[in-house]
């Protein structure tokens, strides 16, 4: 099919008639490749001229014939989304946002997860993928992985999120994680805080090696704080650093939490590696009669949902899934679309979001 046969129909008086991708050209007012491409996600153009392409084909309700596009393209109109869980908020909420994005482009979005970990983790997921139904991947990399260089060399259109490296062997796209907990501690340090603790670490801590740290959300969070710390002239406390293993839920926050309380070292601010651990945090230093923020400043990550919404308001980094959800699914498409560009890392900055767990 070519270009300017692309259709879709549109109520009118009369009944239905055929509304083309040159309407929507003409309306928006630019040419009708311009218009092509914003379809397509590809091309290059001002992100005034997409957003206003793609505003007219919201508001003339056209809707682009998928199934006659890909069966003249020899794909299926899909890309594959797979991901450990849909349990942690974060996780669900990145699901959603790309199956959103996908939709405004005109393709479809499979959602499988996999055992985070396991003999069927993320390799399996790589090794199994169906071209036949699928036309390329967005692999959230879990955590603990056994993950290699060769496991990515595939021959379908990939893209990575998530903090684990890809090796320039794939696209990946990602929040700049020691950015945004160097952003959280200098918020804290700028309020008043002087002794900051750490709820989340994976491992025990081993300052060097996280100074040295290039991928996994803890590592590269506790590397920002550590970093930020030291341009402050302090020094994060390793017994000031909760650890809770893989486990990232409220129960694990609150035990960690508890554990430093308990271990009677002063501590003014609290850096949990993500909201659910915040909130665990919260329950505990209030049921020790601290008070937040006039004793203790609590700071998460993600921005959840109910972060919003807790009895204290919890101050947040932003997830920026605003940004990687549409990112990600845009340079797959370009992928599919035949983009030979080399592999890249897009990373992008967050901001701390303040609400009333802090000063």
């Amino acid at each position: 099919m070519r270009m300017g046969e692309i259709s879709a129909t549109q109520e009118s008086g009369g009944g239905k008639r055929r509304l083309t991708l040159r309407d929507v050209a003409h309306e928006a007012g630019v040419s009708l490749k311009t218009a092509s491409n914003v379809i397509n996600g590809s091309g290059r153009m001002a992100d005034s001229t997409r957003a206003k392409v793609e505003k007219v084909i919201r508001d003339m309700g056209y809707r682009v014939n998928v199934a006659a596009r890909n069966l003249s393209r020899d794909r299926t109109g899909f890309i594959t989304l797979a991901v450990p869980s849909l349990t942690p908020p974060y996780l669900a909420e990145l699901a959603n946002r790309t199956i959103d994005a996908a939709r405004q482009r005109g393709y479809s979005v499979y959602v499988t997860t996999y055992a985070e970990g396991s003999a069927r983790g993320a390799r399996e997921v790589l090794r199994s993928f169906n071209s036949t139904v699928s036309d390329g991947m967005i692999l959230s990399l879990g955590e603990v992985d056994d993950v290699t260089p060769e496991d990515l060399e595939v021959d379908f259109p990939l893209v990575a999120v998530g903090a684990r490296s890809t090796w320039g062997k794939a696209d990946h796209v990602t929040p700049d994680d020691v950015q945004a907990a160097a952003s959280a501690s200098a918020y804290l340090f700028d309020h008043g805080s002087r002794s900051l603790a750490v709820v989340g670490a994976r491992e025990p801590f081993d300052e060097g090696a996280l100074l040295e740290s290039v991928e996994g959300n803890a590592q590269l969070r506790l590397r920002g704080v550590i970093e930020e710390s030291r341009r402050r002239g302090a020094v994060l406390d390793p017994r000031l650093v909760g650890l809770t293993g893989r486990d990232w839920t409220i129960g694990a926050g609150a035990r960690a939490a508890q554990k430093l309380v308990d271990s009677g070292i002063p501590f003014d601010g609290v850096i949990a590696l993500n909201d659910q651990l915040a909130i665990g945090v919260l329950s505990v230093l209030r049921a020790s009669g601290l008070r937040v923020p006039d004793d203790v400043q609590v700071i998460g990550f993600d921005n959840i949902e109910e972060s919003a919404y807790l009895q204290i308001p919890l101050t947040t980094m932003d997830s920026r899934l605003d940004w990687t959800a549409p990112t990600a699914v845009g340079r797959i498409l370009g992928r599919i679309q035949g983009d030979a560009a080399e592999p890249k890392l897009l990373t992008t900055p967050s901001s701390v979001i303040v609400r009333s767990s802090t000063r």
